[in-house]
């Protein structure tokens, strides 16, 4: 292993041209997807919203013409783009602040929304939007959708830089071939769309109001959980689209890529796909546990219980963040066991947060190898496997240095929420809901909540989204100082 010394001889720091160029871009992309909630706000008759979208899509157009055409070298580093991906969702969110700042809303709570807008997390300090624009829920929702959009655009390209990730994701080298990271984000951006499209028309034809079908789509397929109503999910009073509705979280907590790998295979071969059956089977295990201790708080009503299992649970481990019951009211139990569900998450390239389901199993094979050698000769050679594959080197360390920089970030969170006296396990369920962009609330999280415990919650919200490693290289010294590549 290299010592200290040796790793600085070969760091790089990232070019500021190639952070500004790409930065560049991605603003231009984005004052293009603004004006559709500012066409909206206008149409609506809040001209002064528009009028701020509008003052938003400037800076954002300006800003890319000046830096989109630099000329910069091709070759871009990971360190270059894990602060672009963290720059991208940390000014995109203080720039959309602005817009909601005109429907009336104090700056951090404008700001708290923001974040959880572009992040997909779907926490929220407002007391009720029920009240709210029709505008103003469309915006909403409109930002977790391009928010999941970015993702997938942002993320998967780093994964895909990979080899190992993506094939972990399903992909062999002649898939990776025929396709290129740029035309395998245009066909998830394409499955993404058409998943959005049906879900719509699917809600509307069961009988969904317009803005109920556009907000629930775009909220579920983004994994978001933004709702129009105050109840949340328990709003939605037809079971088949509640049903509808947990079916499209599901939909976008499943790798995109899972979805257009059919071209490549025989399709029944994707339902033997490893970590969609993780996920299948984590959200099986989420709600039979949690229905087990909701019956024991409340046994006289089974068939409630089981329903509230079946939806909450699917939601919180899809990190999607629709409930269908008050989660203040919880057991113990229960709440313990959505923060264990959060912080798994969904699949590795899909919109969802948390750790992953992959990164989970990789966990458990590096357990089970652990326990397997206390019964083997210590001079015997033996390496952890996922399906029936050696595990890279890498792909350990990324994901052992990902769990423990989810602990420290958690820990640290907890901390400064319980200087401030709040109760330790609804504390840890927000801060917990927060990191893996969920969005579940036991009502912690309001109006009246401390404004520096509001911004803790913000910074988990991004580090949740981009990973925490991409946060701690943008926060990282060296990152920027030093010597840098032509």
């Amino acid at each position: 292993m290299p010592d200290s010394r040796s790793i600085r001889g070969l760091h790089f720091a990232v070019r500021v041209r190639v952070v500004a160029k790409y930065l560049g871009q991605a603003f231009l992309m984005l004052a293009a997807l603004n004006c559709v909630p500012a066409v909206v706000a206008g149409v609506s008759g809040n001209t002064g919203v528009a009028l701020r979208y509008l003052v938003v899509i400037v800076l954002f157009s300006v800003y890319g013409a000046l830096t989109a055409r630099l000329r910069v070298a091709p070759n871009m580093q990971r360190n270059e783009a894990l602060v672009i991906t963290a720059l991208v969702f940390t000014l995109s969110a203080c720039a959309m602040s602005f817009p909601l700042m005109g429907y009336g809303i104090p700056f951090i709570d404008a700001l708290f929304e923001a974040v959880s807008g572009v992040t997909t997390t779907g926490l929220s300090t407002l007391a009720g939007v029920e009240d709210r624009p029709a505008s103003f829920l469309f915006a909403r929702a409109w930002m977790q959708w391009i928010g999941g959009l970015g993702v997938l655009a942002l993320v998967l390209t780093l994964l895909m830089e990979s080899g190992i990730a993506a094939k972990r994701l399903g992909f062999d080298e002649r898939v990776d071939i025929a396709g290129g990271t740029r035309s395998h984000i245009r066909r998830v951006s394409l499955v993404y769309l058409v998943i959005t499209v049906i879900g719509m028309l699917a809600l509307f034809a069961v009988g969904e109001s317009v803005l109920d079908a556009i907000v629930y789509t775009l909220t579920s397929v983004s994994t978001g959980g933004f709702a129009n109503h105050d109840a949340s999910l328990a709003g939605i009073a037809s079971w088949p689209a509640r049903t509808l509705i947990t079916f499209l979280s599901l939909a976008g907590a499943i790798s995109f890529s899972w979805y257009y790998l059919g071209y490549y295979r025989h399709a029944p071969s994707l339902l033997r796909e490893r970590q969609f059956r993780g996920l299948l089977v984590v959200c099986a295990v989420t709600v039979l546990v949690l229905f087990g201790f909701m019956s024991l708080a409340h046994p006289e009503r089974m068939a409630g219980n089981f329903a509230n299992a079946v939806l909450t649970g699917i939601s919180a481990q899809t990190t999607t963040g629709f409930s269908s019951l008050p989660l203040a009211g919880l057991d113990p139990g229960s709440k313990l066991t959505l923060i264990v569900s959060m912080f798994i998450g969904g699949e590795l390239g899909s919109t969802a947060g948390g750790l992953k389901v992959l990164r989970l199993m990789i966990l458990l094979s590096l357990l089970r190898l652990m326990v397997q050698k206390t019964a083997i000769p210590s001079t015997a050679h033996v390496s952890a496997t996922l399906d029936s594959a050696p595990l890279q080197p890498a792909e350990i360390n990324t994901v052992v240095t990902l769990l423990v920089a989810y602990l420290m970030a958690i820990l640290l969170s907890w901390a400064a929420f319980l200087v401030y006296g709040h109760a330790p396990l609804d504390a840890l369920f927000e801060i917990v809901s927060a990191l893996a962009t969920a969005g579940l609330s036991v009502g912690v999280v309001a109006a009246a909540l401390e404004p520096a415990l509001k911004a803790v919650l913000c910074l988990d919200m991004l580090m949740g989204r981009v990973e925490v490693i991409a946060f701690l290289v943008l926060l990282y010294p060296r990152t920027w100082l030093g010597r840098k590549r032509g």
